[in-house]
């Protein structure tokens, strides 16, 4: 008797793997978080359940699959194909390939901003900064607002990134973030709005 790809799980596994799978007039299709730590088996679950949601008759262009790094990624989506070809043949292999939404969250967040960058203000062709080219940038936009030579010693350009970073990524306004994380810059929280400012049109504009 050939053996079932979900009876290689374990129960946990195959819960996760079977949730609202198959469920009628979307009964327990709810949300479903998974908390496991090393060693675990995390990979080979999500595998399997990508499997499962496409032998179960999803079209693979509608999963989205993301994860930390590349090779995880491309590692996932193997398994994934793997276990479609052991359960149905043949005729599956290269229908992970259809997984056209699988990537690392960086990959398909930038995807998403090419496909609707019109709508949203950008140009199509933008390009990604890394934490060494926002440094620069921020402190070109630093020199030119001529904070880079007021009496008193303005932050440098590391300090501004990592203010402007909690600033966004918190969505905490400055006084705050300067207040709780950076009580020596608390002085310059206009002229750190005005640098920002800056930053986000020389971002825009390309300069």
């Amino acid at each position: 008797m050939r053996i079932s790809y979900l009876d290689l799980l374990n129960t946990e596994q195959r819960q996760a793997v079977e949730h609202g799978v198959g469920k009628a007039n979307g009964q327990g299709r709810r949300p479903l978080l998974v908390i496991a730590g090393a060693g675990s088996g995390k990979t080979s679950t999500l595998a399997h359940r990508v499997a499962h949601l496409i032998i179960s008759g999803a079209d693979p262009r509608r999963v989205l699959l993301m994860t930390f790094s590349r090779r995880a990624a491309a590692e996932m989506t193997r398994r994934a194909e793997r276990i479609l070809r052991s359960a149905t043949g043949s005729g599956a292999a290269g229908t992970a390939d259809r997984l056209s939404w699988a990537g690392t969250f960086h990959a398909i967040g930038a995807r998403l901003l090419r496909t609707y960058a019109n709508e949203i203000g950008l140009d199509p062709a933008f390009t990604i900064h890394d934490r060494e080219d926002s440094a620069d940038l921020l402190n070109l936009a630093r020199h030119r607002l001529g904070f880079s030579k007021t009496p008193t010693r303005f932050p440098l350009k590391g300090t501004c990134l990592a203010i402007y970073s909690r600033c966004v990524n918190g969505e905490v306004p400055i006084e705050e973030v300067l207040r709780t994380s950076f009580p020596w810059c608390g002085e310059w929280a206009d002229a750190l709005k005005k640098l920002f400012a800056a930053y986000v049109e020389a971002k825009r504009s390309g300069r």
